[in-house]
């Protein structure tokens, strides 16, 4: 959750224009910085090859305190000397932090659970898409809308929380080879994860419309609190539980043990029989680099940076993602202008849709593509953002032809879902074609889409047209909302657009698609070791 502190700007930047005396459009530029921080990750991504994960974790931490601290003091008039430039540099190392903790967290569980690529990143992203909902119901409840405390909360909480906890995020070997009832135990596991994050979405979208309806007590609001709390801390039953029934387990060993001479401890402290030992042991050292191969990678094998980048697949995934993304975050981005173009007065129910949207689509995106991939059928995931592409490009057209509230809400739901689903297919691809060895460079590498999507699509594209609209409305005499742009025609040209990228990224989807599918038969389709060791022919 600490993952996803750069989603608290629209909270604290109006405290920060008004301390400052900014324009809009320096507030803008301060946006800006906030996005390139958050997506700048290549640094971590490099280095999480090279140290643990509390090492990292440990300077995302850093990073959170002197940024927000320094956004603090600006806030406060602390220190009143300090220049724009300056900042800009700070907001972008704080919301930084948010590459780090990530990179971290994801890299880490992605190499232990190789086999729940899908599953593993649509948790840990659900997690970062909600936190905004939960960092709004602090805001308004328990800190009272003050931007200051939200600042100190920031500089101060979200450090200390990181320090408490990233002790536990450390690899592990991965199950592999696990039997029947180990594989089930652990999709139980994560179904019970999924579950509670769709409760505790559900819970805090509910709570923070509530909160924006009625006046709440500061009882009722700690109580809120309360619950929030109790359903962040449920996923803690799973270890607990497993360290209660270690003795059982345990015994269970044992007596398998005697029972099969062959079998044989490996160097972890887990039973595993000698050809499997050999393998996961293979694995573990192609993974730290102790296995060199003379020829060059194949797909699904570990690919250097520069090997990944002459590869048709991987200009094919950061196409096909930049155009997903990039239009989802430029509706994100304009919802305010949106909502007042067609008379909708309060935007936070807006935002509130897109944000339960964007949570299911990053959960929903990685636990139905694990399960296609994992089928007889081996649907490839880049099936998932070709579906999802054509859906925007259909609601992109709705919002062109018949924006009204009505379409207004149900389209911005649905952009919102299409959005989080290609995060979620983008993060396991990059780690089935390019291996999980420097997946942590190939994710940030790939998320630099992101920010490119937005400076083109919302600030070249729909802020472009959108202020020659506004324009041609004072010309006209028909502008009558502060200089903002009302009406359909706002976006019009600009919705026409960005349906027209979503139908190439849906055929540069579908073409990934179709070159990739040999990728999921080696790895889903028992052929995981045979793909490891080189032998599997693509």
């Amino acid at each position: 959750m600490s993952a996803g502190n750069a989603y608290t700007f629209p909270l604290y930047s109006p405290a920060l224009k008004s301390a400052r005396a900014y324009t809009q459009q320096q507030l803008a530029m301060l946006g800006v910085a906030k996005d390139v921080g958050k997506n700048f990750g290549l640094v971590a991504g490099v280095l999480c090859n090279s140290f643990r994960p509390w090492l990292v974790l440990l300077v995302g931490a850093a990073f959170c305190f002197l940024g927000y601290g320094a956004l603090w003091l600006a806030v406060t008039g602390s220190v009143v000397a300090m220049p724009y430039w300056l900042l800009w540099i700070v907001l972008a190392i704080g919301t930084n932090s948010n590459a780090w903790f990530l990179t971290a967290v994801l890299v880490t569980n992605m190499r232990n659970f190789p086999l729940r690529r899908g599953v593993v990143a649509g948790i840990l992203k659900g997690y970062t898409g909600i936190s905004a909902a939960l960092f709004t119901q602090l805001f308004s409840g328990v800190l009272r809308r003050s931007p200051t405390c939200l600042l100190m909360l920031l500089a101060i909480g979200l450090p200390g929380i990181c320090l408490a906890m990233m002790y536990f995020v450390r690899p592990c070997t991965p199950a592999v080879d696990a039997d029947a009832e180990e594989d089930a135990m652990q999709d139980g596991h994560f179904a019970f994860t999924q579950v509670v994050s769709i409760i505790l979405a559900v819970y805090l979208v509910t709570t923070t419309i509530l909160g924006n309806t009625i006046k709440l007590s500061d009882a009722t609001s700690y109580i809120l609190l309360v619950v929030t709390v109790l359903l962040l801390l449920a996923p803690l039953g799973i270890p607990v539980k497993m360290t209660l029934f270690r003795i059982m387990r345990r015994q269970r060993t044992v007596e398998t043990t005697e029972q099969e001479p062959l079998l044989i401890p490996s160097q972890h402290g887990t039973l595993v029989d000698d050809e499997d030992s050999n393998k996961v042991d293979l694995l573990l050292a192609e993974g730290k680099g102790a296995v060199r191969r003379k020829r060059r990678p194949r797909r699904g094998e570990d690919f250097e940076f520069r090997e990944a980048l002459v590869k048709a697949d991987f200009w094919l995934l950061f196409i096909g993602y930049f155009v997903g993304v990039g239009t989802g975050v430029t509706v994100l981005n304009n919802l305010a202008q949106i909502g007042v173009a067609v008379g909708i007065v309060d935007t936070t129910v807006l935002l509130s849709l897109f944000a339960l949207g964007n949570f299911l689509g990053r959960l929903g995106g990685g636990a139905i593509s694990e399960k296609f991939v994992r089928s007889t059928l081996l649907v490839p995931r880049p099936i998932w953002m070709a579906s999802t592409q054509t859906i925007l490009a259909v609601a992109y057209l709705c919002m062109a032809n018949a924006l009204s509230p009505t379409v207004a809400y149900a389209c911005t739901a649905a952009v919102g879902l299409c959005y989080g689903v290609q995060f979620l297919v983008m993060i396991p691809t990059t780690s089935e074609l390019f291996g999980l060895r420097n997946f942590g460079l190939f994710y940030n590498l790939m998320s630099l889409a992101n920010p490119l999507g937005a400076a083109l699509f919302s600030g070249e594209l729909v802020g472009r047209l959108y202020d020659e609209e506004v324009e041609r409305q004072q010309h006209s005499g028909s502008g009558e909302h502060g200089g903002a742009c009302l009406g359909p025609g706002c976006f019009t040209a600009a919705f026409m657009v960005l349906a027209g990228a979503c139908s190439l990224g849906t055929v540069v989807s579908l073409v990934l698609a179709a070159r990739i599918r040999p990728v999921y038969r080696a790895i889903y389709s028992g052929g995981s070791f045979r793909l490891a060791n080189g032998s599997q022919q693509h």
